[in-house]
Formats: C-alpha cells, sequence, structure tokens
C-alpha cells in the first residue's frame, strides 16, 4: 500500500509541521505506566526537527472524555514525558510544542469543519503518525491532508507495510491466534483471515461461542447466543479453525480480581463445562497444541489472550501462547491491545518482530484492507501529484 512518507513533504525547514500522535496511553494515579506509544514518535519527531522545522505542534487525544474538559485526561504527564524523551535523544525540545487533548472538543469526533480549521490556521505540512487512531475518521486524522501536504510517519508508515505484508504475500505457513471475549466484536476479522491463513486458532471467552455451535456445554462462561448460527456457519465452512480441547473452569462461588484468588474450585475439564461453571482460560493441554502450531509457522498474528491472564489461576493459556509466538523462528506480529499488555507483563514485549501500537486499527486494516486515515494521506498525495496541485 502506497502512502506518502516523510521523505516526500517538501523541505520543513523554517516550516510549521502539525503531528497526529496516539499517547493514548495508560495512566495510574496520574503516572504514565507504559511510554511505549510516545517513545516510537521519536524518529519522526526528531527527523523534523533535525531538517529545521521551526515548530512542531504534535497533536492526541486521551481516554474519552466526550468533547468536554475533564481534568482526569490532562495531558500534562505525557507532555512532561515527551519533553524528557526529546531533550535524552539530544533534540530540541523548545520547538516541540503538545496541544490539549484533542477530545476536549466535540469537534474532533464529529469531524467538525470549523475545527479542523483552527487545527490547520498556521501550518504548512501535516504528518499522521497516529497508526492507532487511523480507524477513525476524526478530524485530526482525515482534515488535514484536505489543507496540507501530508505524509505518513515512521510508526504509521512501518505498521501498515507489515500489516500489509499479512495480507498480501505472507510466508507459510501462516497461522492467526485469536482470543478475547466477544465473537461479535472479531467476526468479521474471523471470517477475512480464515480466507487467508493456514490454521486460524480461536481462544479466549470467544471460544465458547464457538464450542456452543459444535453442541458442546458451555455453563456459566462467557457466550453470545445470536452469534452461534454465525459460528456454525464458519465451522462447516471447511475453513481451518482450531479451538479448544480441553479447559480451565472456576466454581459457582468463584470470584475474580485482587485478592480473590483463594475463592472457589479450579478445575481443568474437556470441552463441556458444568453448569454454574465458567471456562476462564484454556487447558493445559490446548496450551501445548496451540503452541505446536504456533511454533511450525512462518507467520504468526496474535490478537487477543487466551483467558483472564490478570488472574494468576487462569494465565497459563495466555503465558503458553505468548512464550511460542517469542520464540517462533517464524515472523510474529502482535496486534496490540491486551497481546501487548501480556507479553509486558511476561517481559516478552522485546522478542517479537513487531508489536503493534494499535490494537482496533490493526484489526480493522487486516479486516478491511484500509483505512480511513491511510485513503486521506493518499488523497492528499495524488492532490499534490495532479497538474497545477499544490507544491
Amino acid at each position: 500500500m502506497e502512502l506518502p512518507q516523510l521523505e516526500d513533504l517538501p523541505d520543513p525547514d523554517g516550516r510549521r509541521v502539525l503531528v497526529r500522535v496516539d499517547y493514548n496511553v495508560p495512566l495510574a494515579g496520574g503516572r504514565i505506566s507504559d511510554d511505549l506509544r510516545i517513545r516510537a514518535t521519536l524518529p519522526t519527531l526528531e527527523w523534523l526537527l533535525e531538517r529545521g522545522a521551526a515548530r512542531v505542534s504534535v497533536v492526541t487525544h486521551l481516554g474519552r472524555p466526550k468533547g468536554r474538559v475533564d481534568p482526569r485526561y490532562d495531558l500534562a504527564p505525557v507532555r512532561a514525558r515527551l519533553t524528557e524523551l526529546l531533550d535524552a535523544a539530544g533534540a530540541d525540545s523548545s520547538r516541540v510544542v503538545l496541544a490539549d487533548n484533542l477530545r476536549f472538543d466535540p469537534g474532533e469526533e464529529s469531524g467538525s469543519p470549523a475545527f479542523i480549521e483552527r487545527l490547520v490556521d498556521g501550518q504548512d505540512l501535516y504528518v499522521n503518525d497516529a497508526f492507532g487512531a487511523a480507524h477513525r475518521a476524526h478530524a485530526s486524522i482525515v482534515g488535514p491532508p484536505e489543507h496540507l501536504p501530508s505524509a505518513a510517519g515512521r510508526v504509521l508508515a512501518r505498521e501498515v507495510e507489515v500489516l500489509s505484508s499479512l495480507l498480501e504475500a505472507p510466508a507459510r505457513p501462516f497461522v492467526a491466534v485469536l482470543g478475547g471475549s466477544k465473537v461479535s466484536d472479531k467476526l468479521g476479522l474471523l471470517e477475512s483471515l480464515s480466507e487467508r491463513v493456514d490454521t486460524l486458532v480461536v481462544g479466549g471467552g470467544m471460544c465458547f461461542t464457538f464450542l456452543a455451535a459444535k453442541g458442546h456445554r458451555t455453563g456459566a462462561s462467557l457466550l453470545e447466543p445470536d452469534q452461534v448460527g454465525a459460528c456454525r456457519r464458519l465451522l462447516e465452512s471447511g475453513k481451518p479453525v482450531r479451538l479448544p480441547g480441553d479447559l480451565s473452569v472456576l466454581s459457582p462461588d468463584g470470584e475474580l480480581g485482587p485478592g480473590r484468588e483463594r475463592t472457589g474450585e479450579v478445575r481443568q475439564v474437556g470441552r463441556d463445562v458444568p453448569d454454574g461453571w465458567r471456562g476462564l482460560d484454556i487447558g493445559p493441554g490446548t496450551a501445548a497444541d496451540f503452541a505446536d502450531v504456533v511454533e511450525q509457522a512462518a507467520t504468526v498474528f496474535w490478537n487477543g489472550p487466551m483467558g483472564v491472564f490478570e488472574d494468576p489461576r487462569f494465565a497459563a493459556g495466555t503465558r503458553a501462547v505468548a512464550e511460542a509466538v517469542a520464540s517462533a523462528p517464524g515472523f510474529t506480529v502482535v496486534g496490540g491491545g491486551d497481546s501487548a499488555s501480556a507479553l509486558a507483563a511476561f517481559g516478552l514485549a522485546d522478542r517479537v518482530d513487531h508489536l503493534s501500537t494499535g490494537g482496533g486499527a490493526s484489526l480493522e486494516l487486516l479486516e478491511h484492507g484500509d483505512l480511513p486515515g491511510l485513503v486521506a494521506l493518499r488523497r492528499a498525495a495524488s492532490r499534490r501529484a495532479a497538474p497545477g496541485g499544490p507544491r
């Protein structure tokens, strides 16, 4: 997928550049618990500064403040961390300004033309380095390319390069491992990937709707009855779908959460969950089976945990998959979100080939093959290339 790159921009020297980033970082007690998304944008910001950009106006959202100022989503800790990182890299942080949270203004999510005009006012160039928001047709994503010479930053460009390779020419065998809670959130992706992969591995809460489609009892496990038919059709299509063969379940009196690890009884069962019990992880046999599939793959895409890994009683399945992905000899891609959190929790984040900064965006790109933010950049490039277009 061809996108305009930083090198395709007019010379930044002396110009003012608007840079959309995704600094929607996790905060705990007002402190950043993971600054990966900030660190990832440093190459883009340094490139602009090294080439003499007079001012780099960085814009991002944080959380969902619903179009009004909310002190819980103030960018002060993000601003401080960005300055620290730039200074540590020897970059001139005085030329970088991080504006207020975009979502404090309702015009961001509504795509308000007036809000777009305020964003681009006084700017000469635009860079989109917010892959994690590129699936949203929000003002700061699709608006500026209508007005300014535009390009993809290093984060966005790399994400698209890697994920597009999974769609176009993955090395085989190609294995996709999907987990998480709901089939309804990922049914389109499941159907799309089933056409491309050699094996589609399904775990997490979503596996119970698939197991119900095969006639198994799911007890009190997470189940979407309205999706059983869709799962049955996918299973009967002949596509390569692998489901758990055993499960880790919790008794009806058991509870989840900090300090509740001693409540209830944990058992290993087959594919049928007893009445009142909840399936909360794949079982040890399935964990070994899934790990074997991953280790034999030439390309691996993983998104979604295999169970409630935040509870140590139900972390073994996710850990087994994470370790298999980390040690797999093939090309490994992890689609952000809870999978990225799991890798970090197990100390494996630096052992995969590509860790996406955008969970939702990566899934939508794999499902649909394009994103609103990418379309906007390509249109901007085509306008500049047209006879008489802006230079």
